[in-house]
C-alpha cells in the first residue's frame, strides 16, 4: 500500500498530539510512597538484596520511580503494576492480607515475577534472577511467613 508524504505527516502530527494530550491525564504521577506501616524484611543479607533489586519497586512502599514514569502512557502502566503488586504482597505494610505462600513461591519459581516487562527495562537488570537466586528468594520468603505470619492470607489475585 502506498502512502503519500502528506498522509505520512499528518500521521506523525496526529500521533504528536496524541501524545501530548494524554499527558494531561493526572494518573499515574502520584509518586509519593506511603508511610511503612508494620514493615517485615527478609533474614539473610543476600536476599534483601535480590528482593530490592526484582521486587521492592512493586512489592513494597520503597518504590523507585525513574523518568520514564512521568510520561504517559508508561506512567499509567508502572502506576498500575505498582498499585497490583502492592496490593497482593507489599512488606511494607504487613499488617494488611498477603500472597498466600505457595502463590508467591510458584510466581518466582515459574519466573513470572518479576514481570517480563519489569526484567527488560535497561535500569533493572538486577531483577533477571538466576536459578539459584530465585532459591534464595523462595526460602526467605518460607522463612518470613513461618517467623512472621502476615495477618491474613489473601486468596487469589495477584502475586
Amino acid at each position: 500500500m502506498f502512502v503519500t508524504r502528506s498522509l505520512l505527516k499528518r500521521l506523525v502530527l496526529g500521533t504528536l498530539v496524541l501524545l501530548a494530550v494524554i499527558q494531561l491525564v493526572p494518573y499515574g504521577r502520584s509518586h509519593a510512597n506511603p508511610v511503612e506501616k508494620k514493615p517485615v524484611t527478609l533474614a539473610s543479607p543476600a536476599a534483601r538484596k535480590i528482593f530490592a533489586g526484582a521486587c521492592a519497586d512493586c512489592h513494597s512502599n520503597l518504590t523507585r520511580w525513574p523518568w520514564y514514569t512521568n510520561v504517559a502512557p508508561a506512567s499509567w502502566l508502572v502506576q498500575n503494576d505498582v498499585e497490583g503488586g502492592r496490593k497482593a504482597l507489599n512488606l511494607s505494610r504487613w499488617d494488611t492480607p498477603q500472597a498466600a505462600l505457595g502463590q508467591v513461591a510458584d510466581k518466582i519459581s515459574s519466573g513470572e515475577m518479576p514481570p517480563l516487562k519489569y526484567r527488560i527495562m535497561p535500569n533493572h537488570a538486577d531483577a533477571r534472577l538466576s536459578a539459584s537466586e530465585k532459591a534464595t528468594l523462595i526460602a526467605a520468603m518460607r522463612n518470613l511467613y513461618a517467623a512472621h505470619p502476615p495477618v491474613a492470607i489473601r486468596r487469589g489475585g495477584d502475586g
